[in-house]
């Protein structure tokens, strides 16, 4: 059995000092993956980060050398090889690997903006792989290397579990990423590698402004969520640290809700007294 040692007043800190993390999903600094990443950083964690193309790159770099991230490579799931050669490098370079970062999504855009009944069975592959099996194949690539045990994080919505209008095709992708979650943590437990999935609230990125009107759903959270907000990056970003550090060691197959309550009040449309002009 694992042994921790106790915690005493003078210790009480989220410390990642020495851990080696993998952040997958940074864009820009609107990404959740970024706010995450600065978490990270600011605990004393050593990342690798990725970028999906060449087109991205610029965008990203600059935020790599602030996180001064000795390692920065192209992820795009789509191309054979790009991810093995992520987890490869990481072996190379550092022998070990104590948590992944997992926060990448897509669709096809007729397929995200249109009915699901009318999505195209390409499309929806495609959508898996890139959503969903990637997080699988990241979890076999980081098992070997996470030899102290570790955490695997992913990013999740509300969308996975009750009708939210206009999340379509994402709607039962995500569903099937959070039951990957559970199935990673019952398989990966006995190497004390611990998989969970952060449902955040809606907030507006990169990736949700593929979303047909997202800021119907960004003002349908603030009038129903029990807090009566939104919430920002930071709180996801802070989430994720508590997930990558001890003191959520007991803690796997898990969907944390970081969305304000939202989650327990979500329907499939705004109720007949919303006003989307948030005059109500």
């Amino acid at each position: 059995m694992t042994q921790f040692p106790p915690m005493t007043a003078s210790n009480e800190v989220l410390d990642l000092t020495g851990r080696k993390g993998l952040v997958v999903g940074i864009a820009n600094e609107h990404s959740l993956a970024w706010s995450a990443a600065e978490h990270f950083r600011n605990a004393g964690a050593d990342l690798a980060v990725t970028y999906l193309n060449d087109k991205a790159r610029p965008f990203v770099e600059p935020l790599a050398q602030r996180l001064a991230a000795p390692i920065l490579l192209p992820c795009d799931i789509l191309r054979p090889g790009q991810i093995e050669t992520i987890f490869e490098t990481i072996k190379n370079q550092w022998g070990r690997l104590d948590f992944v970062f997992h926060s990448i999504a897509w669709a096809r855009k007729e397929d995200l903006h249109g009915r699901l009944t009318d999505c195209s069975a390409d499309g929806f592959v495609e959508a898996m792989l890139v959503s969903c099996h990637s997080l699988i194949t990241m979890a076999k690539l980081a098992e070997p290397l996470m030899t102290n045990g570790g955490s695997i994080m992913t990013m999740t919505y509300v969308g996975a579990e009750k009708v939210i209008d206009h999340y379509n095709v994402m709607g039962p992708v995500k569903a099937a990423l959070e039951s990957s979650v559970r199935y990673l943590a019952h398989e990966l437990g006995t190497r004390n590698i611990r998989v969970n999935a952060i449902s955040a609230g809606a907030i507006k990125t990169r990736a949700a402004s593929g979303i047909a009107h997202f800021d119907e759903i960004l003002n349908g959270a603030v009038h129903m969520a029990p807090l009566y907000r939104t919430v920002d990056s930071c709180e996801v970003g802070r989430t994720a640290l508590l997930l990558a550090s001890d003191f959520t060691t007991a803690i796997t197959g898990e969907v944390l809700h970081v969305d304000a309550g939202f989650h327990i009040e979500g329907m499939a449309s705004p109720p007949k007294w919303f006003d989307p002009s948030g005059s109500a």
